[in-house]
């Protein structure tokens, strides 16, 4: 029984919004954060990189204050003004390749985070639950939405649907082309409607958001228990989420490269997999696998399928994701690498990068061997999250990926 409720958003003006919206801050190499911060003066970036007036990096609880400090000073500039009544707010993008989301941009319930009613596929790491933990106690407000998925909803989608039919409250493209749109749904009778469907599922997911998400629900407890009169419906208790059905969630693969072939030979390599797989060279021709437990392979200026010996793995579970088997069958034992995490020698390329991302940075003597996989499927997140199971690093890239500053949710 999933709690979504309206709330009341703080959100740019419509003829600034374009300007405002960005992408995540780590998502820009360094050289295109400091020209949106040269030539963009309303960019949220600008929140988030308050350094940048100072010309210094600053970090800790000094950005966390400063970071409050610019977002106060674009409220009291009017670049951004809070809604008078709490809504619902329909999201849609449209990207360059024609692909379309559309979704509801709500409050999820801290609660039902911790009654596992919002199931995880991913570990978090504690330090940084407790970093952005403590960002959020200073800065006040979630910026960027955590993106969570409910199974495919005709009543929901009925309102999505009747409601941009309407002029949307925003529209803007970005200069990925992509077009972002926002409706806002405040009549009693759909805000109430979309809550009861809500309230009938048993289970919704997380996509993507997991760190945001677990910090969420830390601060939501210290700032619980430091209030007598908690009551559950405080601001505090819920964090911003943009809910999409799970027909409409694009999840795109992570390939592998890796650096060297742990002192193998390329002879000695392809032999230690020939026990795992059976093996074929496929040429110079970008080979991409097309079936579970296959997987292309980049060596030495050539492509080769992998299928997997399945004997030699138990595919009867849950976990028996490419992304493992991968791990305990070739890079752990063959390639040497435990973390996945954290190892230099590893780098991740999601498929929306495709197959020529692998063969240019292993052709250009960056990497030494590079791995393509198909992508996970939704039903495989779920039956992750519905075990209690988790995923390996960097086993999705799921689309959409929203920008930041759009909708703010204050607690």
């Amino acid at each position: 029984m999933a709690k979504i409720i309206p709330f009341k958003a703080v959100r740019p003006t419509r003829d600034k919004v374009g300007l405002v919206a960005s992408r995540s801050y780590q998502s820009y190499t360094q050289d295109e954060l400091q020209a949106r911060l040269d030539y963009k003066p309303y960019s949220f970036l600008h929140i988030v990189n308050p350094g940048y007036r100072y010309h210094k990096n600053i970090s800790g609880k000094e950005r966390y204050a400063l970071v409050k400090n610019r977002y106060l000073e674009f409220k009291e500039d009017g670049i951004f003004i809070k809604d008078k009544t709490p809504n619902f707010y329909i999201y849609k993008i449209v990207n360059r390749v024609g692909n379309i989301f559309s979704g509801i941009i709500a409050a999820a319930s801290s609660e039902d985070y911790k009654q596992d009613i919002i199931k995880k596929h991913e570990d978090t790491i504690e330090y940084r639950e407790n970093l952005f933990k403590d960002y959020l106690k200073t800065v006040g407000f979630n910026a960027e939405p955590v993106l969570l998925t409910y199974p495919d909803n005709k009543i929901i989608a009925n309102i999505i649907s009747e409601t941009q039919k309407k002029r949307a409250e925003f529209e803007f493209t970005t200069h990925f082309r992509d077009t972002h749109y926002l409706w806002l749904v405040n009549d009693a009778s759909s805000i109430r409607q979309i809550e009861k469907e809500f309230e009938g599922m048993n289970s919704i997911y997380i996509a993507d958001g997991h760190h945001r998400s677990a910090s969420s629900y830390l601060l939501s407890e210290q700032l619980k228990s430091k209030n007598d009169s908690h009551t559950g419906d405080e601001p505090y208790n819920f964090f911003m989420s943009y809910l999409i059905p799970e027909s409409e969630l694009k999840i795109n693969e992570f390939n592998r490269l890796v650096k060297d072939l742990n002192g193998l030979s390329k002879h000695s390599f392809l032999i230690k997999l020939d026990a795992i797989f059976r093996i074929e060279n496929r040429g110079s021709e970008l080979y991409e696998p097309t079936r579970k437990h296959h997987f292309s392979m980049y060596l030495d200026g050539e492509f080769y399928s992998l299928y997997l010996r399945k004997h030699n793995y138990s595919l009867d579970n849950p976990s028996a994701l490419d992304t493992q088997i991968l791990y305990k069958t070739v890079l752990e034992p063959i390639l040497g690498i435990s973390d996945l995490r954290n190892d230099t020698r590893i780098y991740y390329s999601h498929g929306k990068n495709d197959l020529v991302t692998i063969k240019s940075k292993i052709d250009n003597g960056e990497y030494a061997v590079g791995f393509g996989l198909v992508p996970i499927t939704i039903e495989e997140i779920k039956a992750i999250a519905n075990a209690g199971l988790t995923m390996p690093p960097k086993s999705t890239f799921i689309e959409p990926k929203l920008r930041s500053g759009v909708t703010i949710y204050e607690f």
